[in-house]
């Protein structure tokens, strides 16, 4: 066993370790988090909460997955948001995507590809291409890719990728807190990017982020979130112990662009809390390739191109001269092809070969019909058969691996059910085993996106697993000194992401350094951000004045990392620092010590010859200790002085130690298309206003249809029997012109009319039949609420009556206890001549038993709660019989005086007094049963007929069998007495001669309607009184069973074992009546 100090060192421990355990690891705030898989063609959500682990948000039409899509409703007229509040109506997904075909010019799908580039890229004249509708034009700010809209006037700035795109995460946010439920707010979110999204792109989809009011915590890229998916459920060997990681390659293709991505999965055992470790998991990515343009949109674009070639084909459009290039600039046309272009495709991945048809293909009289096998669409799909494989070998060789090392191809994106996608993928592979079909390949990356927020969340606590992403692109630092250009390579491709590293600069002034992003194909230089130092000068100049550092000791250093929010380079600290000269500072005091000679021993300081202890001095020998004294100051004075001389022609001893000094700097963001603030300012402001005016109009379509759906109720009111009693005519007839009057509105001005101006119809028509409405509504409670107020009524004075009852019963009780006291008292005296005669005598003890006394319960009941309920009752009587008098002598269609609500209020009130006084005849203590108590009397021996006299009259005794030999014992006088008439004692205690009479039963009780009210409050009385009764009658009876028995034993005995035993017995028993 460990000791007591330890034991209660343990017992500490564990208590806190409880204590730990019980804190909620959930917020009071309700917070909930989100993981969005931002995709091309389709964006879907994964919600967290308290409760719900991982679950998809669904749409407004119950779908897993919203289609990344906004279209703007156009008005009447253009809008200009400087001078109106209404704004076009914004729909979103699926039917955002159905009005394309009929607006093709505000309709704005598939955005992502086009997030942080320029519009004279090539990704945005492909885009053109395909919505040859939208305007696409150059923000002028930005130098990125935005939108002009017929919608709004011509001097509207145009829409950024990033406000439209905001919009839609918007949408999405609001599915995810309709779906949490009520009290839960979702703010932060962890979004999935392609692993070639360059610093621009990645800053692009923050800003949409932000304006959607949604706070970042992460950007993951696919590949990586489909690797934390795979690794939630599953446990990789551990590499301390000898295990060797698993190697995954994740495969994701979707609808704009291809990724290859190889994972490396492995536990670790890492100290954990105290002296335990602890085994996580982790998931690293080793090599990452892509291709930009192949998915399901580059596929779809080639059977677009064979529709075009057939139309044209045909001899109408010959003879018409119609080329591929009208085709490809009309809107309405194109739209129809990339819908049903998808469809084809999606179709030929489970079937040979399918058919579509086209109304009104170009013109409303040309018609095609056009059929697609899937051999057919290979051969047209050939060129991008060949790249399949391409993003996998350069995955593995930017990894160092190849296909040996792989353990499993992940499949991920809905493009890799294509069949001849797989069969490549079989061939490069070399081994089909290797593909695993166990992996959601549409949602493992959202739900890998969901667990990292909940991981980052400190609301959350889920499983731990470190995941670390890769810089991509190589990091590099660029700085001017002394009139020369210098470059620094910081982070290469598979620097890990959160990495930190110090970089050294020669620099002992202020200057200036940045930090830029190098990304090939085309080479280009993207700057990330640019650092300016503020205090760099001061600080050297302060550092060689203190340590005495030369320019060429001192060294300036940066800490910079990859940021793990985004994976881009940030600057998080800079200071100075050199290994100087430090002289050790001394005190006054330490300097007046070291002159008179007390400081430390230090430097060569020797001890004095002759030192004197003065712990050991003498007071005995005091001439002696003071010429000691003297003599050791004199010598204490000298040597300070000789060491003071010393230590002036000796060089001070100096410490090498480095210094450092912080250096102030600002950074900031270096990028061309990084918006201003002002102008950041406009578009949430322009934001702002549409989701006013969404909820002005939301507001306007519910007023709307109340308005229309009142004018068709208002038709079946008017024919209802009980509204034709609570109305007249007259009324009836002025509700039915005004329900027309409305209904013939709505169909025309009205149409068009504000929510102030519906809302002012709707309350009319109430005003008019909320008064016949609730007549009729009063006359179908009226009965019920008075019977239950009568019948409160009833039961308050069946209270009165039981606690007056119990207040006489109280009274009977206590009478009855002061008159058992009297009586059960006994007078024991002495028949002594002489008062000295006895001094000689001894005492003799004898016991007397009595009934004790009864104990009696407190009053339930104060009078003032009997005044209580007896004003209670009686004004809710007279309230009533008033109000019903008043009520009588009105038609059924005037107004009631007496409401429902009236009448419940005051059922409440007295079932609320009467429910309280029950409450408290229940938690009333039960009374305690009465226990015969034995008193002990200490007599003269002399004193017989004293004795005589207490045991006939006060004791209960045993009967005495008779002295005569041979006779039979027979009982005394006294003690027949005693033997016949139990009841007389059993009564001593409560019901004696001059007392009141005991009640009988059933005399004033109440009746059994009244004890049904009551819940059988009064048959609880009866039965405690009648209790405390039979227990005294029942103790008696006892008694005299006893002594019967006693006799009856005698007498047998007597009998059959003779005189001579009867005798023994005789002498036996006067022998314990002595003692």
């Amino acid at each position: 066993m460990p000791p007591r100090g330890r034991r209660r060192l343990y017992d500490l421990l564990v208590l806190l370790s409880l204590l730990l355990l019980s804190i909620p690891t959930v917020s009071a705030a309700s917070s909930a988090v989100l993981g969005i898989d931002l995709g091309t063609e389709y964006i879907k959500a994964a919600l967290v909460k308290p409760g719900v682990p991982l679950d998809i948000v669904l749409t407004k039409d119950s779908k897993r997955k919203e289609t990344a899509a906004v279209a703007f409703k156009r008005l009447r007229t253009p809008v200009k948001t400087a001078e109106t509040d209404a704004f076009p109506e914004r729909i979103y997904g699926g039917d955002a995507l159905a009005l394309s075909a009929r607006f093709p010019k505000d309709v704005y799908p598939n955005l992502k590809p086009l997030l942080g580039l320029s519009r004279k890229t090539s990704v945005a004249s492909e885009y053109g291409s395909l919505h040859p509708e939208l305007q696409l034009v150059e923000f002028v700010e930005t130098g990125t890719v935005g939108f002009k809209s017929d919608s709004f006037v011509s001097e509207e700035e145009p829409y950024l990728v990033e406000e439209l795109l905001a919009m839609e995460l918007k949408n999405i946010k609001g599915n995810a807190e309709i779906m949490a439920g009520k009290g839960y707010s979702v703010a932060d979110v962890v979004i999935t990017i392609p692993t070639f999204y360059t610093g621009e792109e990645k800053r692009a989809v923050i800003r949409a982020a932000e304006l959607a009011d949604l706070r970042v915590l992460s950007l993951v890229s696919d590949g990586l979130a489909v690797g934390l998916n795979y690794a939630t459920s599953r446990t990789f060997p551990t590499v301390n112990e000898g295990g060797k990681p698993e190697i995954n390659l994740v495969y994701d293709m979707g609808a704009g662009s291809t990724t290859a991505t190889v994972l490396k999965f492995q536990g670790r055992t890492v100290k954990d809390v105290g002296k335990y470790n602890k085994t996580v998991q982790e998931v690293h990515v080793l090599g990452t390739s892509w291709d930009k343009t192949l998915g399901g949109d580059a596929l779809n674009s080639v059977i677009i191109e064979d529709i075009i070639n057939q139309f044209i084909a045909k001899p109408e459009s010959k003879k018409s001269g119609l080329e591929s290039d009208s085709i490809k600039s009309h809107g309405r046309t194109m739209a129809k092809l990339l819908k049903e272009s998808e469809r084809i495709r999606q179709v030929l991945s489970a079937n040979t070969e399918t058919y579509a048809n086209f109304e009104s293909f170009y013109h409303e009289d040309q018609h095609l019909k056009y059929k697609l096998s899937r051999n057919d669409f290979e051969k047209l799909a050939s060129k991008y058969s060949s790249r399949v494989q391409a993003p996998i070998l350069e995955a593995l060789e930017a990894a160092k691996l190849t296909l040996a090392d792989i353990d499993s191809v992940i499949l991920h994106g809905g493009v890799v059910r294509t069949p001849f996608v797989q069969k490549k993928l079989e061939e490069v592979i070399e081994n089909a085993n290797k593909i695993k079909t166990n992996v959601n390949s549409d949602e493992a990356a959202v739900f890998g996106a969901g667990f990292k927020a909940a991981a980052i969340s400190p609301s959350f606590r889920v499983k731990e697993i470190r995941a670390s992403d890769n810089a991509v692109y190589p990091i590099f630092a660029s700085w001017t000194t002394e009139g020369k250009d210098k470059q620094q390579k910081l982070f290469v491709p598979t620097s890990q992401v959160g990495a930190e590293k110090q970089v050294t600069f020669k620099a002992t002034g202020d200057f200036e350094f940045d930090l830029f992003q190098q990304v090939p194909k085309p080479a280009t230089d993207l700057p990330m951000r640019h650092v300016s130092t503020r205090n760099l000068t001061e600080s050297v100049k302060a550092l060689m004045n203190r340590a005495g550092c030369t320019t060429g000791d001192i060294s300036t250093k940066f800490a910079i990392r990859l940021s793990p929010t985004d994976g881009l380079p940030e600057v998080v600290s800079g200071s100075i620092s050199c290994e100087g000269n430090e002289v050790e500072k001394k005190g006054v005091v330490d300097g007046m010590k070291d002159f008179l000679g007390f400081g430390s021993k230090k430097d060569d300081q020797q001890p004095l010859e002759g030192e004197i202890d003065s712990g050991s001095t003498s007071s005995a020998v005091k001439s002696d200790t003071s010429t000691t004294a003297s003599n050791a100051e004199s010598m204490t004075l000298e040597a300070s002085l000789e060491a003071s001389t010393k230590a002036a022609e000796k060089t001070k001893d100096a410490k090498k130690k480095a210094m450092a000094i912080s250096i102030a700097f600002t950074s900031e963001i270096a990028s061309s298309s990084s918006i201003k603030p002002d102008g950041l300012a406009r578009i949430k402001k322009r934001l702002a206003a549409f989701d006013a005016s969404d909820r002005s109009r939301a507001l306007r379509e519910e007023t709307l249809n109340n308005l229309e759906g009142y004018t068709y109720k208002i038709r079946d009111i008017l024919e209802d029997e009980a509204i034709i009693t609570a109305s007249t005519s007259a009324q009836r007839d002025d509700i039915k012109q005004k329900a027309d009057d409305a209904s013939a509105w709505l169909y025309g001005e009205g149409a068009e009319a504000d929510r102030d101006k519906l809302k002012a119809r709707l309350d009319d028509l109430r005003s008019l039949v909320k008064p016949i409405q609730k007549r009729k509504d009063e006359a179908a409670k009226r009965p019920d609420a008075v019977k239950q107020l009568q019948d409160g009524i009833s039961q308050a004075k069946t209270m009165v009556s039981v606690i007056k009852q119990q207040q006489e019963a109280q009274l009977v009780a206590e009478s009855a206890s002061s008159t058992s006291e009297s009586s059960s008292t006994t007078a024991i005296t002495t028949s002594a001549s002489d008062d000295f005669a006895d001094l000689d005598d001894e005492p003799v003890a004898s016991a007397v038993t009595a009934t004790a006394k009864p104990d009696i319960p407190l009053p339930l009941y104060s009078e003032a709660d009997l005044a209580a309920i007896i004003a209670k009752q009686e004004s809710a009587q007279t309230w009533l019989d008033e109000r019903a008098a008043k009520q009588e002598k009105l038609s059924p269609t005037d107004d009631p005086v007496l409401l429902s609500s009236d009448l419940s209020a005051r059922t409440k009130e007295l079932n609320e007094m009467v429910t309280n006084l029950l409450i408290k005849q229940i938690n009333a203590p039960k009374p305690k049963k009465a226990k015969a108590s034995t008193t002990t009397v200490k007599t003269k021996s002399s004193s017989s007929k004293t004795s005589q006299s207490l045991s006939s009259s006060s004791m209960v005794a045993e009967a005495e069998p008779s002295s005569t030999e041979g006779a039979e014992a027979e009982p005394s006088p006294a003690q027949d007495a005693t033997t016949e008439s139990p009841t007389d004692v059993a009564t001593a205690g409560n019901w004696v001669e001059g007392a009141p009479p005991e009640p009988e039963p059933g005399q004033g009780m109440p009746s059994p309607e009244e004890e049904m009210r009551m819940r059988k409050i009064q048959q609880e009385i009866d039965e405690q009184l009648a209790a405390e009764k039979s227990s005294v009658v029942a103790k008696n009876k006892a008694t005299n069973k006893k002594e019967k028995k006693a006799h009856a034993t005698a007498k047998v005995k007597s009998q059959g074992k003779g005189s001579e035993k009867l005798k023994g017995r005789e002498k036996e028993r006067k022998g314990h009546e002595e003692l």
